[in-house]
């Protein structure tokens, strides 16, 4: 879509003058060429088109202004016409003449024809191409002038503009370097349009009111919530369709080693399937293995045990490596043991996940030996895998009492189902070519002189890794193209928890093998998990392998790219090979069981499998070769260019075999076979002799200057040609190429955005909703073309699927962006952004297609016939296609390529220097297509051909081209300054200077010595720049300019800092120098080291060309101002910034820390600050030892800055020492680079800030006043009783019995406290965990919708939050626990370091370290500087000097204390470390606390705590010390050992200084409570009172007034709370405590003064091991608190030792069992009986095992017992834990503590005398939840286990005394859960207090002794009494049968009875006797 104008004339002009034009249509305005000398009418005759991203509306504007234009002062407008395009909208075409109006709305008599054509949307065919965008006739500025004022797009209806308001550079001119760099005049001053002709080069922007006045005017009403702006980068990015853009990162990122730490936690195991074992976890990293201990016969087992491994390797190879977790049965010394099951996943899985962790997760186990049986058990475990870095947020590791949900926390990622079945992969290998011979010559050549055969020399097989298993195919012997046609099949759980499968085609040697190339396939890609998804699939494709160069050698250096570590640097070789997957259904029969890797063949592929052959076309040339490095300047040089083997001269072509024909180019006969077939004849014959150019001649470089040579194509430049066959797959590649141009689009576009937010530009949401809709319109786009792909050759499933599914996507994030646009308000900006990027990154990842077709294309320079240097480009970005979007992003463009060094060669310094600069064209395509190829270069040549060839060939390429039109420049680079540049010298310094390269031109700009931030203030000016092409081509479309920056060395040559890259303003011979495009505006541009940044400069680049009249009509160039610099220009006055004067003044408190410099210690220090050549010097300290504070505080000196806050340059602090005679030594020195957050902004006031004495203060009584203003703040502790009593009716109800113990006011102590505040601290995390999670996810699914109900969500929650702090009452369940704030992190980064009023400088010192050798920033501290600054633009306005009690000697730092030495006693509480580094062998440590202060050192060391990684502390710590020579605290964790010197585990530093004097008042937290005994006394020596009138004194407030009925009046807020308070006795007084205590907490709503102060608090720090430096080495919580000495004493400190556990005993009885399985068979009668005994412990490891007697020969599964078990334990009731301790084994030292679950194990025996007993069934009671016992056996079933979740538990701690029937259960063969008996047993739980006065006996003894069982007699021996047993077995067996044959016998006796008297009775009846 596109609007054109074509502006014609302007008629009827008064008086005579040049005149310009100006077009603006939606917020972008082009300039019409100056109509020079005209009279009545101006002929412009000019055509603008605006590309259009979204349709035009029929109310949008057109608006034209005509100027008299002027050179010298700012254009005059004559008048301005608008239309509504309303007509053009409906019809596309308008042709009027019309009349202007001026300023003041009326009509003027000069007139403006024009005609203006509309293309709606389906007349085009690109929408984003580069090339539609630029074609733009007559914009001659390169630069359009952009209007702010007419931002309003979309809806909106036009822009009115005031005379001469342009603005110009609001939009980047240069978006080419890393980073959008925005053009630096961006906030100049508003001003008004007079003075616009007084200065005509400042730009002004006009304020927002202003434009929206403007708006309103134009448009009636208008909402500006839906105006977007467009992309006008592409446009104004002087950037035309010739050039593509350079990377400025240099450096390959991914193969270099990082550190990497992973912790894993195994928790515990549950539900292993097994018989009584005894399991141990076995983790497994890569080849790294730990067990953890063992326990014995549970199926439960808990471990808590803490593994950590440390990793030095790239991140490629530590994502890939698999975490295994198996858990084995009975290992021991001798024997490995049975593997239960095992849990695989990749390290990068656990990466990916929101903070790069799993917490508590449950890691399902499978057997891999037998795939048909389910689930084998669970394990509960943290995963953590910490980068260099990386911090990571764990959740608090508080009392783990949260009853598990298994299922509902399992081990997975997101969005993976908790049943993962099983499925067959297949990797089918079918065969490779190219391949490299892998061999040296000289056996093959003995070989044929033997044989006569002619071997080719390499055995190439193929190894496939997945998922921890490899499998791999026959070696193919002597074969360049080796046939395979394997598959490869792994079995494995689906989805898998690996993201990749490495294949490598190896070379099998007798000696080693080494891999040929490697290729990784990302199952992500290559499958779609949706509901619309496909399971993974791929090919056949070909998929191509890169690596190291060609050619042989014994050793190659560069192996590792190989083995896919870093770029490959070369094609390697081509290997078919497809994927597919099969889930299995495990319940079929003929399954295989294993999952062992198998190999088996396959059938041949068809040729056509992967798609047509076809004869592509690549061409290059070479318009300039610069900047070639110095090394291999002096010998001749070429350039290759290859694609796969094609066109690789020395070591591509393996030597085909003799019975092939040999030909040139080392295609194969089959190939050349095929291109006959392919061509028409004529084709064919004249194609048949074109040979492929691929490398261009040898020429000698000459010299550029001292570090880099040229290579002289001035006018000629050399051309190269290669034909190559490939698979035609570039449907491929298209659809890539359009996705990467939308996403290069997007990510322009976010670049913008991001720039106005952080240059604070107006309206940041009008270009994201410009973004968003370029969004839509592409994606829509997309599935418009795409869609036309269908049936085409070789087509795979993969590649069908895939276009199904980036086609939804596309069109659901093209529904997306339009949905979100319509969201994008001034306050949503950056959340929508966030939300943008997302799809950024989606679009990234589908643009990267899995299935290769072309290789890469690779560019060599070659140097006495080896490879030096290579740059790689991806194929598809110079593939040819006719449809714009889907043509590469490089192809037909000038490209500037950098050449870098092979390999790890690239890596550190010598990769950043560059070896070569290329400006290179490519074009790739078919050969039909090949007639476009030259059409991208700049025209003006002539093309030379070989010289063979006959004249009639007209389509053979050229192999050079001739320019013979070229432009003469005079190029000037106006260097201004640079900053925070990488220090390069010991001193901390670098002496740095500039080196600019255009084309073959270099200069350096002067050397500044000892700076980071040097201000050269210089302007470089090349004379003579000869540039080919034509004129207009380069106007639009200069080269780059180079600018390297170094640091010159007295010694040695100079040390490279970074580099950046810079594009010209050009003004054309026959264009006015003026605004709006001159003079340029100074820029900052990104200076790039390696990868890192390295600094900033700030510079303007034009270039002038010099027409016939030489250099005469330049504008001139101001002679060098400054004497004493010689004949160095200044940056001339137009360009280099406006300044005011400012005043700064710095405050200068002290140094500390500073180390010795040159072995000599620092005596006499003094700081120098400077800032643009202007600065001050401290006072001289006199004695550093003594006192390192300065005596005077404040000075001050006036500077000149830019009006421009973002042009100022860095202020820069040095620390020299005072040494004797007058020398000096540079100490450290810091550079702040933006001086923006010190710049003083006075108070406003409105807002009764500065209210002086004769001020009414309003008073808050008013009721209505505080019904406005919410100040009455409510303390929740005074809530009404009847309420309380109510909820805890209401609790009582549901949860059965209250906690009595808890709550009780004699068992509270600080650990309550703090175990409540966790609770709180925990539930917040958990929720914000829980939304992070949930964010994490939507974010890619749902888009926007998620994100609003969060917010509702997460308020309601930060209010419970902020509840939970104060105090409150809340929530009923701890309802009289005060609780303190527990920070999840260190206390300064909640607080801002508390740099409140005294900042913290760092002092470096010595060079700064890459990334190689890690010397972090930290080890270059040589110190700090603490002080403060303040700057101010003067003249300061009077009031604030005149207030009260100004002090002038301190200018802006009125009311800061003293620095005077001070006495303070600090107070250090540690409460406990958790997750330390283990430092023992046997992955445990011995940890104590050793605190440094100053001097002072406290070493607990004989309090160490054996063999633990989660230690509790709980110590508190009291050291004496003076500020400020003692003010850095250093807690440290050493790891003690017997033998040798302790370890230090990690340590954290704290600087006590700042805390101490910050207005959080940091000294001793604040509690939320008041209370003067208890657990919760107050620890301040100042009670709340006086504390509140200490804050009001010093802030000078009003207040405080203590009020009858509970209120306080401070600063006219009034607060309300509690006035009773209890002493220890109980009796009630008043206080006004309560009330001081709520303003405190409530502070930072006092006005003005007011901030959060700090609360009753413990913080969590990292500790960090210097040897170690980034990674965290555990955690430790504490709190310090501050007194001075010369204020009264505080208290004695709190007691926070750990709590001591509570010494319980349980007893339990074993009444009865019932329904025993029975497992023996008697001798005699084959009879089922048992011998039954019941066996129970509880504590871990069965060491405290108690069994009852036998009882035997139970016949029925009854037992009778009346036997006692008594546990005695110690347990923590906080915790929930039993405490036992004891010596691990024989040889330790001392004896272990350790906390486990109080779990009651009861189980089933039977007893045998001559083999081991049987195990029957086993039963396990979480004493704090477990089922309640069924009341009869009959009740008792499965159920009560199988449903524990929903029957309700009880707890023996709160109940005390149990009885009940529980079910014993096993597993059996198909591991279902069977019943296997049922106990009747008696729980009773008793103190050890209650214990010892009632004591009872084990067993049946006594005291309080059990009667005897009544059992059975045949329990007896059966040959005791042989006839009772018989009796009892005849009865028990046949008692049926005997009671059946007796009733029958009784039946027959009846009937037989019968029978015999029947016969009388009839007879007598019938005889009537």
């Amino acid at each position: 879509m596109a609007l054109m104008v074509h502006l014609k004339t302007v008629a009827h002009l008064r008086g005579k003058g040049d005149r310009i034009a100006k077009v603006t249509f939606r917020g972008l305005s082009f300039y019409s060429r100056v109509a020079e000398n005209c009279e009545e009418a101006a002929h412009f005759n000019e055509m603008f088109r605006w590309p259009i991203a979204s349709r035009l509306d029929g109310n949008e504007m057109l608006e034209i202004q005509v100027y008299n234009y002027s050179k010298v002062f700012s254009n005059r407008l004559v008048g301005t016409f608008c239309m509504v395009l309303q007509k053009v909208a409906e019809e596309g075409h308008l042709e009027l003449t019309d009349t202007l109006i001026d300023d003041n709305n009326t009509s003027i008599k000069t007139s403006v024809t024009i005609e203006i054509r509309y293309q709606p949307m389906d007349g085009t065919v690109g929408v984003w191409s580069d090339g539609e965008f630029l074609d733009v006739p007559d914009d001659r500025d390169g630069m359009f002038a952009f209007e702010t004022d007419s931002l309003l797009s979309g809806q909106s209806h036009g822009s009115g503009t005031s005379p001469g308001r342009s603005l110009q550079g609001s939009i980047p001119t240069f978006r080419k370097a890393g980073k959008g760099v925005f053009s630096a005049m961006k906030l100049s001053k508003i001003k008004s349009s007079k003075d616009d002709h007084k200065k005509g080069d400042e730009p002004a922007v006009l304020d927002m009111e202003d434009l929206d006045r403007r708006a309103m005017r134009l448009a009636g009403t208008l909402d500006p919530d839906t105006i977007s702006l467009a992309s006008v980068t592409a446009v104004t990015t002087n950037v035309s369709n010739k050039r593509s853009k350079p990377d400025i990162k240099m450096e390959p990122s991914s193969g270099r080693p990082v550190d990497y730490q992973i912790s894993i936690t195994v928790i515990e195991a549950r539900q292993l399937i097994g018989l009584n074992m005894d399991p141990v976890v076995c983790v497994e990293i890569g080849d790294d293995k730990k067990y953890t201990s063992m326990k014995e016969s549970t199926n439960c087992p808990y471990y808590n045990e803490y593994f950590v491994f440390d990793f030095h390797v790239p991140p490629d190879v530590m994502f890939d490596k698999i975490i295994k977790l198996s858990v084995i049965h009975s290992k021991n010394l001798l024997r490995s043991g049975t593997l239960v099951g095992t849990f695989k996943m990749d390290v990068g899985t656990v990466y990916s996940q929101p903070e790069h962790q799993f917490y508590h997760k449950w890691a399902i186990l499978s057997d891999p030996d037998d795939i048909t049986a389910g689930c084998k058990g669970y394990v509960k475990c943290d995963i953590a895998v910490v980068g260099k870095g990386d911090n990571i947020k764990t959740p608090h590791k508080a009392n783990e009492t949260d009853e598990d949900d298994v299922e509902g926390n399992l081990l997975l990622p997101e969005g993976i189902p908790a049943e993962r079945q099983w499925a067959r992969f297949y990797v089918k290998i079918y065969r490779a070519e190219g391949l490299p011979k892998m061999n040296t010559s000289i056996m093959a050549n003995v070989k044929k002189a033997f044989i006569g055969e002619n071997r080719d020399l390499v055995d190439p097989y193929v190894q496939v890794h997945f998922a921890g298993q490899k499998g791999k195919t026959s070696v193919q012997k002597s074969s360049y193209e080796p046939i395979w046609n394997e598959q490869i099949v792994f079995t494995e759980l689906f989805p898998p928890l690996c993201k990749r499968l490495k294949v490598q085609i190896r070379d099998s040697d007798k000696v080693n093998d080494v891999a040929i190339g490697t290729h990784f396939i990302d199952l992500r890609k290559i499958s779609n998990d949706g509901d619309k998804g496909f399971l993974p699939t791929l090919g056949p494709a070909w998929v191509n392998m890169y690596g190291s160069t060609r050619q042989y050698t014994l050793m190659d250096e560069h192996q590792d790219l190989n083995d896919g570590l870093g770029e490959g640097v070369s094609f390697r070789a081509r290997l078919l090979l497809s994927i597919a997957v099969e889930v299995l259904d495990t319940t079929s029969p003929e399954i295989i069981c294993s999952t062992e890797v198998q190999v088996e063949t396959v059938s041949n592929i068809s040729e056509s499998a992967t798609g047509k052959i076809e004869e592509f076309f690549l061409f290059g040339s070479f318009l300039e070769a610069t900047m070639i490095d110095r090394k291999t300047g002096d010998k001749a040089i070429s350039f290759e260019i290859t694609i796969g083997n094609y066109g690789n001269q020395i070591d591509g072509v393996s030597k085909l075999s003799s019975s092939k024909k040999k030909k040139k180019d080392g295609e194969s006969e089959e190939e050349e076979s095929e291109l006959i077939q392919n061509s028409s004849e004529d084709e064919a014959d004249e194609d048949r002799d074109l040979v492929s150019v691929s490398s261009t001649p040898l020429m000698k470089p000459v010299i550029t200057d001292r570090n880099y040579f040229h290579l002289p194509y001035f006018e000629k430049k050399p051309c190269v040609y290669i034909k190559s066959w490939w698979q035609d797959q570039r449907r491929r590649l298209y659809n890539s190429n359009m996705m990467d141009k939308i996403a290069d689009k997007l990510e322009e576009g976010l670049n913008d955005v991001q720039e106005i937010i952080k240059t604070e530009k107006a309206f940041p949401e009008r270009r994201l909703r410009g973004v968003l809709e370029e969004l839509s319109v592409g994606c829509s786009r997309f599935v418009a073309l795409a869609n036309k792909d269908v049936n085409q050759a070789g087509r795979t499933k993969l590649d069908r699927e895939r276009l199904k599914s980036c086609m939804r996507e596309m069109d659901s994030m093209g529904q997306q962006a339009k949905q979100i646009r319509t969201q994008v308000k001034k306050n949503t900006v950056r959340d929508k952004l966030k939300l943008v990027q997302n799809f950024l990154q989606k679009l990234r990842f589908l643009a990267d297609e899995p299935q290769h077709s072309i290789p890469d294309v690779f560019i060599w320079m070659m140097s006495n016939n080896k490879r030096i240097a290579y740059a790689r480009v991806p194929s598809k970005d110079i593939l040819y296609s006719i449809v714009d979007e889907e043509t590469g992003k490089d192809c037909g463009k000038v490209k500037a390529v950098f050449l870098k060094l092979p390999g790890k060669k690239g890596f550190g310094p010598a990769g950043w220097t560059v070896q070569a600069k290329l400006e290179l064209y490519l074009w790739l395509g078919l050969n039909k297509q090949r007639k476009d190829f030259l059409s991208g270069l700049p025209n003006g040549f002539e093309e030379i051909k070989a010289a063979k060839m006959g004249p009639s060939l007209q389509s053979i390429p050229p192999v050079s081209l001739v320019y013979n039109m070229k432009q003469v420049f005079q190029l000037r680079a106006h260097m201004y300054q640079a900053r925070s540049l990488f220090a390069a010298d010991s001193s901390g310094l670098s002496d740095p200077f500039a080196r600019v390269f255009f084309s073959t031109h270099s200069q350096v700009t002067e050397v500044l010595s000892e700076t980071l931030c040097p201000t050269w203030d210089q302007l470089l000016v090349f004379d003579d720049v000869e540039l080919f092409g034509e004129a207009s081509e380069l106007r639009d479309d200069p080269p780059i300019i180079v600018v390297e920056i170094y640091d010159q060395d007295t010694v040695g040559k100079a040390e490279y800092i970074g580099r950046t890259f810079a594009k010209p303003t050009i003004k054309m011979c026959d264009e006015p120098y003026g605004p709006p495009r001159f003079p340029p505006q100074l820029e900052y541009y990104q200076i790039y080291r390696g990868n890192c940044t390295a600094g900033e400069l700030l510079a303007a680049f034009e270039l002038l060309q010099i027409g016939q009249g030489g250099k005469a009509d330049l504008p001139p160039l101001e002679a060098p101002t400054d004497s004493e610099r010689g004949p160095i220009l200044p940056v001339p006055l137009g360009i280099r910034p406006v300044l005011s004067r400012y005043r700064i003044e710095v405050l200068f408190w002290g140094l500390r820390d500073l180390k010795r410099i040159n072995l000599a210690q620092v005596d006499r220090p003094r700081v120098d600050i400077e800032c643009a050549g202007r600065g001050v010097q401290s006072a001289l300290i006199q004695n550093y030892k003594k006192n390192p504070n300065f005596s005077t505080l404040v000075k001050w000196f006036e500077v000149d800055l830019p009006e421009n806050e973002l042009l100022h340059p860095p202020l820069n602090i040095r620390v020299v020492d005072c040494r004797a005679f007058g020398r000096y030594i540079l100490v450290g020195s810091h550079a702040v680079t933006s001086l923006r957050r010190f710049i003083y902004s006075a108070p406003d006031k409105t807002s009764n800030n500065w209210a002086t004495a004769g001020d009414v203060i309003v008073d808050m009584d008013a009721e209505p006043l505080i019904r406005k203003v919410d100040t009455v703040v409510k303390l929740d502790a005074t809530e009404d009783e009847s309420d309380r009593e109510k909820k805890k009716k209401k609790k009582k109800k549901k949860g059965g019995q209250e906690e009595e113990d808890e709550t009780d006011e004699r068992v509270l102590d600080w650990w309550s406290k703090y175990f409540a505040s966790i609770e709180t601290l925990k539930e917040v995390c958990l929720f914000c965990l829980h939304l992070r999670y949930k964010c994490f996810y939507d974010l890619l699914l749902k888009g926007s919708k998620m994100k609003e109900k969060g917010k509702e969500k997460k308020s309601s929650k930060e209010k419970k939050k902020g509840q939970a702090a104060d105090g409150s009452d809340k929530r009923p369940a701890k309802s009289r626990v005060d609780e303190l704030v527990v920070y999840n992190k260190e206390l300064e980064s909640e607080y801002g370091n508390f740099e409140d009023w005294l900042h913290t400088f760092n002092l470096y010192r010595g060079k700064a370290g890459d990334d190689d050798e890690h010397p972090l920033d930290d080890d270059r501290v040589v110190g700090r500087f603490k002080g403060s600054l303040c700057m101010y633009k003067l003249p300061l306005s009077e009031e604030i000097t005149r207030e009260a009690g100004f002090d002038p000697n301190m200018g802006m730092f009125q009311s800061i204390p003293h620095n005077d030495p001070i006495n303070v006693l600090v107070r250090v509480y540690v409460v406990r470390a958790t997750d330390l580094h283990p430092a023992d062998i046997n992955g445990k440590a011995d940890p104590y606390v050793v605190i440094k202060l100053g001097r002072s050192e406290v070493k607990d060391k004989e309090n160490y705590i054996s063999k633990q990684l989660n230690p509790v502390f709980g110590k508190a710590f009291d050291i004496e010390a003076t500020f400020p020579m003692e003010s850095m605290l250093t807690v440290s964790v050493y790891d003690w050992d017997l033998v040798g010197t302790d370890d230090l585990i990690g340590e954290t530093k704290i600087d006590l200084e700042n805390r101490f004097y910050s207005k959080y008042r940091a000294t001793c937290g604040i509690s939320s409570n008041y209370s003067v005994h208890g657990y919760n006394i107050w620890r301040d020596p100042m009670k709340p009172s006086q504390i509140l009138a200490k804050l009001c004194k010093d802030g000078k407030l009003d207040g405080p007034h203590y009020g009858p009925g509970g209120k306080v009046k401070v600063a006219g807020r009034i607060f309300h709370g509690p006035t009773e308070i209890e002493d220890e006795n109980g009796l009630k007084k008043q206080t006004e405590e309560h009330l001081a205590l709520t303003v405190l907490n409530h502070w930072e709503e006092i006005p003005r003064v007011g901030c959060k102060l700090v609360p009753e608090h413990v913080e969590t720090r990292p500790l960090l091991n210097p040897d170690k430096p980034g990674i965290e080495q555990g955690r430790i919580e504490m709190w310090v608190d501050m007194f001075p000495m010369d204020t009264p004493a505080p208290g004695p400190p709190i007691d926070i030792s750990p709590r001591k556990p509570k010494r319980y005993e349980l007893r339990v009885i074993i009444w009865n069992t019932d329904e025993v399985i029975l497992e023996d068979d008697d001798y005699f009668t084959g009879e089922k009986s048992s011998d039954i005994f019941v066996r129970g412990w509880l504590k871990g490891q069965q060491e405290d095992k108690q069994d009852t007697d036998v009882h035997y020969h139970s016949l029925t599964g009854e037992g009778n017992f009346n036997w006692r078990f008594v546990f005695p334990f110690d347990y923590l009731i906080a915790e929930e834990k039993i405490v036992i301790s004891k010596k691990e084994s024989m040889f330790s030292w001392d004896e272990t503590e350790y906390k486990i679950p109080p779990r009651l194990t009861l189980q089933v025996w039977d007893a045998d005398h001559f083999s081991a007993d049987d195990f029957l069934g086993a039963i396990e009671l979480d004493l704090n939840r477990f089922p309640r016992g069924a009341k009869t056996a009959k009740q008792c079933s499965l159920n009560m286990i199988r449903n524990d979740h929903e029957l309700p538990t009880i707890s023996i701690f709160k109940q005390k005394r149990v009885k009940g029937w529980w079910p014993f259960v096993a597993r059996d063969e198909n591991d279902e859960m069977e019943l296997t008996g049922k106990v009747e047993a008696e729980l009773h739980l008793v103190t050890a207090e209650e214990a010892e006065k009632s004591p009872v006996g084990l067993g049946r003894n006594e005291p309080d002794p059990l009667e005897k069982p009544n059992r059975p007699d045949t329990s007896l021996m059966w040959f005791l009494s042989p006839l009772k047993s018989i009796r009892y077995f005849i009865w028990h067996n046949y008692r049926w049968l005997i009671l059946k044959v007796l009733g029958l016998l009784l039946l027959l006796l009846m009937v037989g009875l019968f029978l015999y008297s029947i016969p009388g009775y009839l007879v007598k009846k019938m005889l009537g006797a």
